[in-house]
């Protein structure tokens, strides 16, 4: 504007053209660059599903999609070229989206289109059916998810319209919103399995942000002739390779998720992170009456293909249709009871129940019953935040009743594969239970054996490279004999059903700890995230699913007490370590040391309250974060008053325009400092006596020899802001403070808009 707005030495006259090194004009786009590089993005973002979903047909969908959709974008503005832009976009947009839904029909469900790509009311149908199939598929199945077609169909279709608005969003430079889409979208994957993060995948998002950037930057009218391609490069490569050597070693305060989530249960067996947790949280309450609460049951897992242990897919059925009929015969002695469960910090798409659950109150129709489990399911609601309260019988056999029964033979798939496992899983089960008379007994023997021999850990699994749920894995537990839960219960399993036995895997939690709590005559138990557990069950026909403790050191072992006891013919037999309280010897989660915990951080004692420093931590960090552009332009205006005081006129003229700015008054850059003065003394009020100082300053210098002595300035300035403000409404003084014009608009952007 002039020369009190720039440094004293810059000259007065301003150029007619634009600096050389600039460019002078804004460069087209082109065609095929803003296609391939939204295609590459696509490819990044769909890369990190490969390790959730096994390759197939998805992925060659998702491909093919993507593949097409560029091109279409690519043609399409080739020919609309010489059309205005907005119609170009939106045909293209029409266009793509048209493409894209041909395509998917072809690949997904052709034979029922017309001619193939257009879809019918079969198409619809078959495509509805595949969405309830992949949604089931995805609630219940465990990573990584065979490449089904309902997965295909669902791929496709979702990574058609990422697919398009990142064409069209890197069409128009908005590479920021582009950047964060990719990104978003690639971590989803790891997010939703609360997996290790990807490093490879990180790399080639920021190669190709950076790519994105400078793609946009170097067809910007401001931007450079010419640039150094090698310092770009290894400007990136450094800030890469900073982020990924530093960003893992940044320490993350677990507090500060306490107070969400604690736990995300997905009964994949993956439970060794959640029990490494340097500070477990408390994840439920439980009220129960007496001193011993039971074990709680999230699902079943009974089908093995070699590799991981998948959830069972039984019938589901409403509340109101109840848990099914007895599993128990008339003769089996059994005691009512009910537990009231509140759910603080875990998410899951089951509910914890003891087994056998026969009712269930407080809960929402969203929740169906497993039937074949007895367990709580739904395919909408999440498990944090409800309380309810389930009523269970405890099955009680004695020790001549459970004898004399068989254990169930395993269920053979007629059109699985059969499976080969390990040599010694069977070897050791035949040596552990040679002595053994019966099934009970052998089932017993292989817990003892368990219990005595092996030791409870949860770093040997990581040291030794078999922290998995399959065969391979299993045999080196047996070698090693270190592990935790998850190795006991999946060792249990395969060894029980080497010998002929139907065996399943049951995820849930161990007892809670004893709280001085009271809910009526109920008492309360802390349940927290560390004593998530597995352990085996095996199935007697006429007493139903029977548990069985393995894990050493944890829990109780299943031991039932002969009828002749107590005297009478049904006896008083202890019931299954899943029903029974833990002896003393015993623990209800595991004991291991953690050099960080806390004092009091354990599960034992008072019921632990919120921790509101993470509450508190997270309010004051939004509010400074909304706070954030007040603070930055308040020091903006202090070190200009400084500058003021010393009679620094550019900034006295500097702030005077950004405070117009905020303050949405009319201003203009083809303004001399006498019009605006003038301007500013009639609108808005302004004493005359300072602002005529401003501009008396202002022209000296501009226009005065140098060597006058400098004058405060900041008095004045401070009354003429002053007044400014007060010139103003109320809700227009609160906008100027915490959403400041001045720091979002450029020089030029803000001359056209006022």
């Amino acid at each position: 504007m002039f020369r009190a707005e720039r440094a004293p030495s810059m000259p007065t006259a301003r150029p007619q053209t634009p600096p050389r090194w600039h460019r002078d004009h804004e460069e087209p786009s082109g065609v095929v660059a803003p296609g391939a590089l939204a295609a590459a993005a696509s490819f990044v973002a769909m890369w990190p599903f490969t390790s959730v979903i096994e390759p197939g047909a998805w992925s060659i969908t998702v491909v093919i999609v993507v593949v097409i959709t560029a091109a279409t974008g690519m043609l399409m503005r080739h020919l609309l070229r010489r059309q205005t832009p907005w119609l170009c976009d939106v045909t293209t947009f029409v266009v793509q989206l048209v493409v894209a839904v041909a395509v998917v029909t072809q690949l997904v469900a052709g034979d029922t289109a017309f001619l193939g790509i257009f879809p019918t009311s079969t198409t619809l149908t078959v495509f509805g059916a595949l969405a309830a199939a992949v949604w089931e598929q995805i609630v219940f199945g465990t990573a990584p998810l065979d490449a089904s077609p309902g997965l295909a169909a669902a791929m496709g279709s979702g990574f058609a319209v990422i697919a398009i608005l990142l064409d069209h969003l890197v069409a128009h430079r908005s590479v920021v919103i582009a950047a964060l889409l990719t990104g978003v979208v690639g971590a989803i994957p790891m997010i939703v399995t609360m997996g290790e993060p990807h490093v490879v995948w990180f790399v080639m998002l920021g190669v190709l942000v950076l790519i994105l950037f400078r793609f946009t930057a170097r067809r910007h009218p401001l931007s450079p002739r010419r640039s150094s391609t090698t310092i770009a490069v290894a400007v990136g490569a450094a800030a890469l390779a900073v982020t990924v050597a530093i960003a893992p070693a940044l320490p993350v305060t677990a507090n500060l998720a306490g107070t969400g989530v604690g736990v995300t249960v997905d009964a994949s067996l993956r439970l060794g992170d959640d029990l490494r947790q340097p500070n477990p949280v408390e994840v439920l309450t439980v009220a129960a009456k007496g001193e011993i609460a039971p074990y709680l049951r999230l699902t079943t897992l009974s089908r093995f293909d070699g590799r991981v242990w998948q959830p069972d897919r039984g019938d589901v059925q409403s509340q109101e249709e109840g848990f099914g009929g007895p599993e128990w015969s008339p003769d089996v002695a059994t005691e009512e009871q009910t537990t009231s469960i509140r759910i603080l910090r875990m998410s899951s798409s089951w509910l914890p129940v003891p087994y056998p659950a026969t009712d269930v109150q407080g809960l929402t129709g969203s929740w169906r019953v497993a039937v074949d489990n007895r367990t709580l399911v739904s395919r909408s609601a999440d498990a944090a935040g409800n309380d309810y309260t389930v009523a269970s019988t405890r099955v009680i056999p004695t020790l001549e009743q459970i004898r004399a029964l068989d254990a169930a033979e395993p269920v053979v798939d007629p059109d699985a594969e059969p499976l080969e496992l390990p040599e010694i899983i069977a070897t050791l089960a035949n040596d552990v239970t040679a002595e053994a008379g019966t099934d009970y007994d052998r089932l017993v023997a292989l817990q003892t054996w368990f219990r005595s021999e092996f030791i409870y850990s949860l770093e040997t699994p990581v040291e030794e490279g078999f922290d998995g749920t399959g065969a391979e894995a299993v045999a080196q537990f047996l070698e090693e004999r270190s592990g935790y839960c998850v190795h006991f219960a999946g060792a249990f399993a395969l060894m029980a059903e080497s010998l002929g036995m139907q065996t399943r895997i049951v995820v849930g939690y161990l007892p809670g700890s004893l709280t001085d709590e009271k809910r009526g005559d109920e008492s309360v138990f802390s349940v927290s995230s560390d004593q998530l557990h597995s352990w085996p069950e095996v199935l007697f026909p006429g007493v139903g699913w029977v548990p069985f403790e393995p894990t050493a050191s944890l829990g109780v072992p299943t031991a039932f007490r002969a009828g002749a006891a107590d005297g009478a013919g049904t006896g008083g037999p202890a019931a299954p370590a899943p029903t029974t309280a833990p002896q003393a010897e015993e623990s209800a989660g595991p004991d291991i040391e953690r050099g960080d915990e806390a004092e009091g951080a354990g599960t034992g004692g008072e019921l632990r309250r919120l921790d509101p420093m993470p509450v508190v931590l997270t309010a004051l960090g939004a509010i400074l974060l909304l706070l954030l552009p007040a603070l930055i332009r308040r020091v903006e205006r202090w070190m200009r008053l400084r500058r003021a005081r010393s009679g620094d006129s550019a900034a006295v003229w500097a702030e005077l325009r950004d405070t117009l700015i905020d303050l949405q008054l009319p201003a203009s850059d083809a303004d001399t400092p006498r019009m605006r003065a003038a301007d500013l003394i009639r609108n808005s009020a302004v004493d005359p006596e300072a602002m005529t100082r401003l501009t008396d300053a202002v022209e000296r210098a501009n226009y005065a020899r140098t060597g006058a002595e400098p004058i405060d300035l900041a008095v004045p300035l401070s009354a003429v802001l002053g007044r400014l403000h007060r010139s103003v409404d109320r809700p227009a003084q609160l906008r100027a403070v915490l959403v400041p014009r001045s720091l979002f608009a450029t020089r030029s952007t803000t001359a056209a808009a006022i």
